[in-house]
This record gives structure tokens, C-alpha cells and sequence, in this order.
């Protein structure tokens, strides 16, 4: 082979390469998006074990009221708070979270005055070893938080009441 050839063949190698790489530099790592109407925003009383959350049907605001044992494991201040909240996607490189609708969300970020956190949502197996998270984990009459308690899954299951 020539050595015309050769520099022809690695260049093309290379530009390829490139090209390959970076096809998708220029896209975003977007969520799922079901192709049927977003849901309502959550309304209403939801109650767990560990403490409550009033919707009041914007889909912004939030009334909770979580134990010491969940205001722990969330990172928030026991007792009542009024607070903002989105549903995110989980992380998408390179973007992170973004907002989504609720019945495909794996995070909950719950915003007081003075700290936002994000929570993971999600049904534990009985076992705890595994858990199931994304699509219609979440849904209008209930919203499980999913925490790793010593390498094993918990929820802690938020179920609307009337």
C-alpha cells in the first residue's frame, strides 16, 4: 500500500471516530413521555406511618408534617412545613434532573424556605433486595418513598385518604 493510501485510510478512521463520538453531543438525555395527558396534580391528604403531605391541587405547594424518624432518613425538619414540589426524572447525563410528570418520576424534590431535598420514590420488594421505580410507581392515590436503610430497600408509602 501506498503511503498516500494509508494517511487516506487513517484520516478517514479518525473523522469517523469522531464523528461517532459526537453524534449525540448535541441531544439531550430527555425522560420518558407517555403520549396520553398528563395527570391532575396530586389533591388531598396522603398519610403513612411516618407522618403526612397536603396537595392542594397546584402542583406546587405542599403541606407535610413527617416524624423524626422520616424527617431523618429525608434530610427535612420534623413537624409541619409548607413547601414547594417537583417531581424529577432521576438522572440524565449530562443534564441531571429535570422536571416530569408524576407517573413517570423517580424523585421527589420537596423545597422549605431553607433546604431542598430529593427523595427517592419507588416499591421495595418484602425483602427489601430489590424495588421497583419509574412508571406508575407514582399515581394519583399514592407516593411510595424509597430509602437504602443498611443495604436494603424501604418504603415508606404515602396512600391518599378521604
Amino acid at each position: 500500500m501506498s503511503f498516500r493510501f494509508k494517511t487516506f485510510i487513517s484520516l478517514m478512521t479518525v473523522v469517523l471516530v469522531l464523528a461517532g463520538c459526537g453524534g449525540g453531543a448535541g441531544s439531550a438525555n430527555m425522560p420518558y413521555e407517555p403520549d396520553t395527558p398528563a395527570p391532575d396534580p396530586h389533591v388531598g391528604r396522603f398519610v403513612s406511618d411516618h407522618g403526612e403531605m397536603s396537595f392542594n391541587g397546584d402542583g406546587v405547594s405542599v403541606e407535610i408534617d413527617f416524624d423524626e424518624e422520616l424527617s431523618a432518613l429525608a434530610g427535612l425538619p420534623s413537624g409541619k412545613q409548607e413547601c414547594k414540589y417537583t417531581f424529577l426524572s432521576g438522572n440524565l447525563p449530562p443534564v441531571g434532573s429535570v422536571d416530569v410528570r408524576y407517573d413517570v418520576a423517580h424523585e421527589l424534590r420537596i423545597s422549605t424556605e431553607s433546604i431542598s431535598v430529593v427523595i427517592p420514590l419507588g416499591l421495595a420488594s418484602d425483602d427489601g433486595s430489590t424495588a421497583s421505580v419509574g412508571t406508575n410507581v407514582v399515581t394519583s392515590e399514592r407516593i411510595p418513598f424509597l430509602f437504602d436503610i443498611d443495604g436494603k430497600n424501604m418504603t415508606i408509602l404515602f396512600e391518599k385518604t378521604n
